[in-house]
């Protein structure tokens, strides 16, 4: 999705993490999850593309794998090795438990290890943040994103509606358009007026998000949580 859609957003992660003091590289073979396909419910299709990426990774020597998306860290981290296993390839299972134990997603790697870093940000740049539901409910990843974004210097809206599902669950809100259009409304509706931008850590929700303000012609920036840090 990063790579296709938003390069942006890489650039920003590598920045990120190489101003917090890490060496980043991104190995050449590494390519999709296969997050798509095993949702639609096709796991052979599936662990064709996700082989490659993990073979990829498993061959690397890094220390850590940081993965700039909830639903990719959880795909991964959680669905890997349930992936490999229902295929019938436990010697590939066991490979993806290795390499889910190095991955963290984005975010969590800078709260657990070094945050963002010391940052000047505007004094009326108030963000809105949306949780992810990888992120929240597969990962329980919750207090992390806001550490980082309140450490660079931003203040963060009251927005109880930021844990709530977006709408869009890949394939979701093909299937169900009406349905996930009307979620994505109820959020919107409800991002408080003082809110200068709406942030988040998964490509997929904001481009989902950002259709529904162009749409509406409601002017709110929308920007990975990654932007936002380089900033």
């Amino acid at each position: 999705m990063i790579e296709t859609l938003a390069p942006n957003v890489g650039a920003s992660v590598v920045r990120v993490l190489r101003n917090a003091g890490y060496d980043v590289h991104i190995p050449d073979d590494v390519t999709c999850c296969g997050q798509p396909a095993w949702n639609a419910g096709f796991a052979t299709e599936a662990a064709k593309v996700a082989r490659t990426s993990m073979e990829a990774l498993a061959a690397d020597d890094a220390e850590t794998i940081v993965v700039p998306a909830g639903s990719c860290a959880a795909m991964i981290r959680v669905y890997w090795p349930e992936l490999f296993r229902v295929t019938g390839d436990e010697d590939a299972s066991l490979t993806a438990t290795s390499v889910g134990e190095k991955v963290m997603e984005l975010t969590e790697f800078l709260a657990e290890h070094s945050g963002a870093g010391p940052a000047e940000s505007p004094d009326d740049a108030e963000v809105a943040y949306h949780h992810s539901c990888h992120m929240l409910r597969e990962l329980h990843i919750e207090s992390a994103p806001e550490a980082v974004i309140s450490e660079a210097g931003y203040a963060l809206s009251d927005w109880p509606m930021g844990r709530q599902c977006c709408g869009f669950g890949g394939t979701f809100s093909l299937k169900l358009p009406e349905v996930s259009v009307a979620m994505a409304d109820e959020k919107i509706d409800a991002i408080p007026e003082s809110a200068t931008c709406l942030a988040g850590s998964d490509l997929s929700c904001l481009i989902h998000l950002e259709a529904r303000l162009a749409h509406r012609g409601i002017d709110l920036p929308v920007v990975h949580t990654a932007e936002l840090l380089d900033q």
